[in-house]
């Protein structure tokens, strides 16, 4: 579902992306490490084609990001560090709302029940977003996902700031994504929940992708290793 073929972006003089190759197949969970500056955020964006590519192709479903943007965002649901929703509205209304631009036209019950299925608790789904946690908002992008049958979702740093309980939550929707078939990309440095959690593990650095593992194949210890070898290369 997520193709990245010889990929490469460089802003002035610093390339972000050198010669990128990366696959993540329908239920696959492909968490990419890498310090800050490493690319990761740039080749999330390069799938979103928020920035364009000079060599390579980053294609979502066999389509190719930079040619059809429209027809790959269809596809797929983005969940960044900070999710923005209106603080004023309800999840609810913002679960509709964002549906609504999707063409997704939902009832209300129908948007509890796909904030529910993403863990948020019924009581809190009439609520103001302004006063929600970080946790709970991140469950409001995962709900979207549902509602919308994303077979993609790019998440970056997503768990940032998260208490272990929410971060362990969100991991076990993931999951539950990953059960459904979506592919799922996630920038992260929490080499905890990368092993936990997903199938494949690549590490960058400095625009490259230095590492690729089966996330059953290596041991916390070893993956702690294995990363900071790379990261003090």
């Amino acid at each position: 579902m997520i193709e990245i073929n010889d990929l490469t972006k460089s802003f002035g003089s610093t390339v972000a992306v050198k010669d990128l190759k990366l696959n993540v197949a329908k239920g696959e969970i492909y968490c990419l490490l890498g310090a800050n500056g490493a690319g990761k955020t740039t080749t999330i964006n390069l799938l979103l084609n928020l920035v364009q590519p000079e060599n390579g192709t980053a294609k979502i479903g066999g389509l190719n990001a930079a040619d059809e943007p429209l027809k790959t965002k269809e596809k797929l649901t983005y969940i960044p560090e900070n999710l923005a929703l209106y603080p004023s509205l309800s999840g609810v209304e913002n679960l509709r709302f964002f549906c609504g631009l999707s063409g997704i036209k939902l009832s209300d019950s129908d948007a509890v029940s796909y904030l529910m299925e993403a863990g948020l608790q019924e009581e809190a789904a009439h609520k103001r977003v302004g006063g929600y946690s970080k946790g709970m908002r991140q469950k409001v992008g995962i709900a979207l996902a549902i509602a919308r049958s994303s077979e993609v979702l790019l998440l970056d740093e997503p768990t940032s700031g998260l208490d272990p309980a929410a971060s362990s939550d969100f991991a076990t929707l993931l999951t539950n994504m990953k059960e459904r078939g979506s592919a799922v990309l996630m920038a992260t440095h929490d080499l905890f929940r990368a092993k936990e959690t997903g199938t494949k593990i690549g590490i960058m650095n400095k625009g490259s992708l230095v590492e690729e593992l089966d996330a059953a194949d290596v041991t916390h210890s070893d993956l702690e290793k294995i990363y900071l070898n790379h990261m003090r290369a």
